[in-house]
């Protein structure tokens, strides 16, 4: 019997070699793919993305396929090598040649091809789908038969086929991702997305303005009063009320009351006329909801109210806008309403501030449950209404009490965090 010359064997082993690292490399490649990246580049046409999109729809069969072509070419390697190994030194070389084959595919058909997958996989694995789906299609009926007899095995160890991973992103995994796009994505970008993130969390009661800061009229006071808080307001709109803030009429716009004083003929019933009907929110709505439903409903402002219909305060779309964007109103007294920096580098800061706008100020991390307000938050801490010239320590930030009333603590001062990023508006 001829001998195949050793020429050729060394040319079959080469080529069986490509062939193994081929089918690995195509493997870590193919799976390691960034699926949402995939999707639109296949949406792109990118050449070789749709075909590997298509074979990572069916999983079993691409690993089917995968498995049994690297088999095939690492037996028939092995065969080829000890063939070599007999021609060269007789039966006693094919162990020699063996060993020898292992370290080669180790070295160059699994190590070397899935570490370039796992670096670049889009530069293997697209090429690799292009061949791979036609292949996938001329041994249909052996992969069919291999995964055939694989879901028998699967039934028998109680697992399901056709159960597949969800490859959707949770809020945490989203947030992941944002943090780590580094300069694909501007860091005022990042910060943008991550408020959306965290917009549902929050609920109108952590932006709203209380009750007691609303600015409203009553049209039970004074007609002189009235004019005096219409025409001395900065805000475009304002509550309209009768004896009681519960007892609300609606909003006025104060472009429609500079008409009605342009005509002298602004009165109380003149300015009942022009209400709005008020928009209600109930307490607990995510930031979420309250945006979709401004939109649905047309408004820009609405008052919270709890379960008994009881005003609680008052939320704006800027308000919520805000808590995406960031401050970007052009008023500055509003951007210093409740923090004041001093010569000294400290603050002195409005009680009634919401931790979350604090954090915000302030570069803090405030845990954002309980109490909503820094008020609320040191009377928690204290259990008693503090004594001007108080300190305390509310999470490891140095507090000093500067004013307070009967009731509520009006008034703190803040030392500036040496180490703090950013700075209070």
């Amino acid at each position: 019997m001829t001998e195949i010359p050793l020429s050729v064997l060394f040319l079959a082993l080469l080529v069986l070699i490509v062939l193994s690292g081929f089918f690995s490399g195509s493997e870590t490649g193919l799976m390691t793919l960034n699926r949402y990246r995939l999707s639109r580049l296949a949406r792109d046409r990118k050449r070789g993305a749709a075909q590997a999109q298509r074979l990572l729809a069916m999983p079993e069969k691409l690993i089917g396929l995968i498995l049994l072509g690297n088999n095939f070419v690492n037996v028939l390697a092995a065969l080829v090598a000890g063939e070599i190994g007999r021609q060269l030194g007789g039966n006693a070389a094919v162990a020699i040649a063996g060993g020898l084959l292992t370290l080669v595919l180790l070295i160059f058909a699994e190590v070397t091809p899935k570490t370039l997958a796992a670096l670049h996989p889009e530069r293997l694995a697209f090429p690799a789908a292009i061949v791979l789906l036609p292949l996938l299609r001329v041994l249909w009926p052996v992969v069919w038969l291999v995964n055939l007899i694989t879901r028998g095995l699967f039934r028998l160890m109680g697992v399901s086929p056709e159960q597949q991973t969800d490859h959707s992103l949770s809020r945490e995994e989203l947030r992941i991702v944002v943090n780590e796009a580094g300069a694909m994505i501007p860091r005022r970008h990042q910060k943008m997305l991550l408020s959306i993130l965290d917009l549902e969390r929050a609920t109108v009661e952590d932006i709203m303005v209380p009750r007691n800061e609303i600015a409203a009229i009553d049209l039970e006071d004074d007609w002189a009063q009235i004019r005096e808080q219409i025409t001395t307001s900065t805000h475009t709109r304002l509550l309209v009320y009768e004896g009681d803030i519960d007892h609300v009429l609606g909003f006025i716009h104060l472009r429609n009351t500079v008409k009605l004083f342009q005509r002298e003929e602004a009165d109380r019933e003149a300015l009942r006329a022009i209400v709005r009907e008020a928009y209600f929110i109930p307490e607990g709505t995510p930031l979420t909801t309250a945006l979709l439903n401004f939109q649905r409903e047309r408004r820009r402002i609405g008052l919270v109210v709890d379960e008994y219909g009881d005003i609680q305060g008052l939320v704006t779309l800027e308000d919520i806008l805000e808590e995406i964007v960031g401050e970007f109103t052009t008023d500055p007294a509003a951007t210093i309403r409740d923090i004041h920096r001093q010569d000294d580098g400290s603050y002195l800061v409005d009680g009634s501030i919401t931790i979350r706008e604090l954090n915000r100020a302030l570069g803090w991390q405030l845990a954002t449950e309980g109490p909503r307000t820094l008020n609320g938050r040191i009377l928690e801490y204290l259990e008693d209404i503090p004594d001007p010239g108080t300190s305390l320590m509310l999470e490891d930030h140095p507090i000093e009490i500067v004013h307070t009333t009967k009731n509520a603590v009006k008034t703190v001062r803040i030392e500036a965090d040496k180490d703090r990023e950013g700075g209070a508006a």
